[in-house]
């Protein structure tokens, strides 16, 4: 993969910022970030504690959805996007 890309835009990443922000109640808290790598793309999310559950989902039914559609976008550029969801208290979400 070239690592000569931007880092802090594209698609992938305007993607998962416009449809977290429709989900949650506190647009203003939602913080994205890319990062490129050999391993591909990797998307970080952060959200306000409250806004957790309505990311995750019931039984993790939201965050699958937005991985399986950022695994989408990623094919259709020939690039591999993993989504890292991180709790406001600094630990990491389990990821598939």
């Amino acid at each position: 993969m070239d690592n000569s890309q931007d880092t802090t835009q594209g698609p992938d990443r305007d993607f998962i910022e416009s449809i977290v922000k429709l989900i949650v109640e506190n647009p203003d808290s939602v913080k994205v970030s890319r990062s490129v790598d050999e391993m591909g793309v990797l998307i970080t999310l952060q959200v306000a504690k409250e806004d957790m559950g309505k990311i995750i989902g019931k039984n993790g039914q939201t965050a699958k959805s937005l991985r399986i559609l950022l695994r989408v976008i990623g094919s259709k550029n020939n690039a591999r996007v993993n989504l890292r969801i991180v709790e406001p208290e600094g630990s990491e979400v389990a990821s598939e």
